[in-house]
């Protein structure tokens, strides 16, 4: 579900086709993103989740695989509080 909604987000922000994102593809050598492009990108998964994604580690997200992995700790992280 997460990568889905990941690659939604990618799409729109970047223009992207979905054929040319995958785990490996890097932001910003093989898509084209900037910094403001990543923040947008996060954004809209943040709101199409429902979680909160810290946007002062995007500085280590380099692949669509970083991304994917910090977002399904965001999750974890989200369900464990809604649980308390």
């Amino acid at each position: 579900m997460e990568y889905e909604v990941l690659k939604r987000c990618i799409e729109k922000v970047l223009h992207v086709y979905s054929k040319e994102i995958s785990v490996s593809a890097e932001f910003a050598t093989e898509l084209g993103a900037d910094s403001i492009d990543m923040a947008q990108i996060f954004r809209c998964v943040e709101k199409e989740l429902g979680i909160s994604l810290a946007i002062k580690d995007l500085s280590g997200v380099v692949t669509v695989g970083d991304a994917l992995e910090m977002i399904k700790q965001a999750r974890l992280a989200s369900e464990g509080n809604s649980e308390a």
